[in-house]
């Protein structure tokens, strides 16, 4: 019963601040309103992707022992698993109806993800007592990398939902360049606290703060773009 208890606080804990940022960004666009069942479908898509990554980022970690490179390739899958579940909806679905509508998605798609890998990361030191450490993580977790898998993740809805109105062959080059954008600052992220001082990791906290003004900015860009703003 014990576990059972330890495995529903880290759940709760580990949702929570995914639930406090989705609530955020879907009021980016509080002037239409999404469809909550395609927004909980993303969210829940993140969340069963995490299950595929931690199979295929074992193999990785199996087969890749230079740290620089497992690290940038775990960020690359998982930045690719994201996308693949964002795209299914954004590319052949009817949800998308306006330009920042794949930024929602892709927002809404990487904290699901976020909020298992929370989950996970904070699981185990409630299993060993630890609540204080729990506690620690919880908190880096909140201000550190579950805003690098929005940023990076939203930064591929942006480069969709810029060419919104261009031909779908413009909008999937668009998200592969966003997504080879998506990855290079997810795995920037990851190397810098490899092995990082406690100086280091609140200076790649602070520039992951920094992208994130930078993304309330690119929600306001990608709003004002109309049929006519595009040649």
């Amino acid at each position: 019963m014990g576990s059972l208890y330890t495995i529903f606080y880290a759940f709760f804990a580990g949702i929570l601040p995914s639930l406090l940022w989705l609530f955020f960004f879907t009021r980016e666009d509080s002037g239409h309103k999404k469809p909550r069942g395609i927004i909980l479908g993303c969210f829940i898509g993140g969340a069963v992707a995490v299950i595929i990554a931690i199979f295929v980022e074992k193999m990785i970690a199996d087969s890749v022992a230079d740290p620089t490179t497992r690290y940038t390739l775990w960020a690359a899958f998982e930045e690719i698993i994201k996308f693949m579940v964002a795209g299914t909806i954004i590319f052949h679905t009817r949800a998308t109806e306006d330009p920042v509508d794949a930024m929602v998605y892709c927002a809404s798609v990487a904290l699901g993800f976020a909020a298992i890998e929370n989950t996970l990361f904070i699981l185990g030191p409630l299993s060993d007592g630890s609540i204080a450490q729990a506690v620690i993580t919880l908190n880096m977790r909140f201000i550190g990398a579950t805003l690098v898998h929005v940023v990076s993740s939203a930064f591929v809805g942006f480069m969709v939902g810029y060419v919104f109105y261009h031909r779908r062959l413009m909008k999937f080059f668009a998200a592969l360049v966003g997504l080879a954008g998506a990855i290079a600052l997810h795995a920037t992220f990851n190397l810098s606290i490899i092995n990082a001082t406690s100086s280091d990791t609140l200076k790649a906290f602070g520039w992951i703060w920094g992208a994130v003004v930078i993304l309330i900015i690119l929600f306001e860009e990608v709003k004002a773009v109309h049929p006519r703003s595009l040649v």
